[in-house]
């Protein structure tokens, strides 16, 4: 694969089993209905281990905008290419987030509930509050994009060793720090799938919450700037 199709395929499989899980838990009728937060996080963690196995070889498998960004800032990834990986990998969130979609389908419309079928595309606060949500989401990337550099190899990415590691560090952030905002920490896995629940034919749904949209975009971005400043600094 080339670079830039591997982040698309990677972060499309990141976010087709990522929201699958919490479909899988969240909608009406599936076999693991109600099944819980810890469901959510293994899944997740899943999601990401194999979206990073498949893709580290070929691009590093960032897979999400966050790690690409404080990768440049710490001189293990060149700025040239920032671009051209981040709409690889927005492109990859709203394929992935259309597979869901297709998939569970019968359930979506089975499901009365508005705000359960926008969780399964994004996230959103569990108290609202914008401050609140923001100084999650920058430690909860803080913690990934920190653990990432150091796990990095030099001017790449992650190697396809990595892969188990950095799923079970999401898992970790999952259940630690997932119960405020449930933990986007990458503007593909969240905005691309936002945008994917606004433009397809889900019955009943609500609107997209772009009022909350920003956070878990700038939130990310914070949160690995700063990771990659303390990576970066001479103490």
């Amino acid at each position: 694969m080339s670079p830039l199709f591997a982040e698309f395929t990677g972060t499309a499989l990141l976010v087709l089993l990522g929201d699958g899980v919490v479909a899988n838990v969240l909608l009406n009728k599936t076999k693991g209905h109600d099944s819980g937060l810890i469901v959510i996080a293994l899944g997740w963690g899943m999601a990401v281990f194999v979206g990073v196995l498949c893709t580290a070889a070929a691009s590093g498998a960032h897979l999400n905008p966050s790690v690409t960004v404080a990768l440049a800032l710490a001189d293990k990834f060149p700025w040239d290419q920032v671009a051209g990986y981040i709409a690889a990998q927005m492109a990859g969130g709203m394929a992935g987030a259309f597979l869901v979609w297709a998939v569970y389908q019968k359930h979506f419309s089975v499901t009365a509930d508005a705000d359960v079928k926008l969780a399964v595309f994004c996230t959103g606060p569990a108290i609202r509050g914008a401050w609140g949500s923001l100084i999650s989401e920058i430690v909860a990337t803080f913690v990934l994009v920190f653990a990432v550099l150091n796990m990095a190899a030099p001017r790449f990415g992650l190697g396809a060793m990595n892969a188990l590691p950095v799923g079970l560090l999401v898992v970790g952030i999952g259940v630690s720090l997932g119960g405020t905002t449930g933990y986007a920490m990458n503007a593909a896995r969240d905005l691309g799938p936002r945008i994917m629940h606004a433009l397809l034919p889900i019955p009943g749904k609500r609107d997209s919450d772009w009022g909350y949209a920003w956070v878990p975009v700038i939130g990310p971005l914070i949160g690995a700037g700063l990771a990659a400043l303390l990576y970066n600094a001479n103490f």
